[in-house]
């Protein structure tokens, strides 16, 4: 195949995300990459609200106005954050990158999970209320109860696609082995963790009337 083929980043990086990401490495950051960070954090913000049980005491309008709201925000907040703990563990471990291309990574390695929003809206209005709001079992028919588990199966199976392009994306722009940067990848998160953890709990003791009580 022609090394001078033009490249699709964001069609591409499902089957060919090293040529992708060498491709992009001189490129700055772009608005793609905000608009798929921000989209990667509705997915999830969206999927999160769906499989807690806590969220059933809200109505479907206060759930999609908070993730819309919140959503696109975190995942904007956490592509910098991501970026500053992977750039330094890419150092730290040896390799070479510059801070465009590890947010090109976490952008364009995360095009799985930004296009299960796609798979969540075609949910949505195949089943309703029901792909935003955990009802009770009893209140779910089996042809819901059906393409509510096939929509989180294929959000988890993106999620996991999402974890290997971000891998051999780091083992291109930092010249790791892919063993290597997969424990990068996998202490990134943990470091990621946490520091949420700990902010969570800061956050409560300082700001006690801040987080709302569970709803029943």
């Amino acid at each position: 195949m022609s090394t001078t083929e033009q490249i699709h980043p964001i069609k591409d990086v499902w089957l060919r995300p090293r040529r992708v990401f060498r491709e992009l490495a001189t490129q700055p950051i772009g608005a793609t990459d905000y608009l798929l960070a921000a989209a990667q954090g509705l997915a999830t913000t969206v999927t999160l609200y769906r499989t807690q049980p806590a969220a059933s005491g809200f109505t479907a309008g206060e759930i999609l106005g908070s993730a819309c709201i919140f959503g696109p925000l975190g995942g904007i907040l956490s592509l910098y954050v991501f970026g500053a703990i992977y750039r330094r563990l890419g150092q730290r471990a040896g390799g070479k990158s510059v801070r465009n291309q590890v947010f090109h990574v976490l952008a364009y390695g995360g095009v799985p999970v930004a296009t299960s929003l796609v798979l969540w809206i075609f949910t949505a209005l195949l089943v309703g209320e029901a792909a935003i709001v955990e009802k009770p079992a009893v209140e779910v028919d089996g042809f819901v109860g059906f393409v509510l588990h096939a929509q989180l199966v294929a959000y988890v199976f993106l999620w996991f696609w999402s974890i290997v392009l971000q891998v051999m994306g780091f083992s291109e722009i930092l010249g790791l082995a892919t063993r290597k940067a997969f424990a990068v990848w996998v202490l990134g998160q943990v470091l990621w963790l946490l520091a949420w953890l700990f902010l969570g709990v800061l956050v409560t003791i300082l700001f006690p009337g801040l987080v709302p009580p569970t709803p029943h």
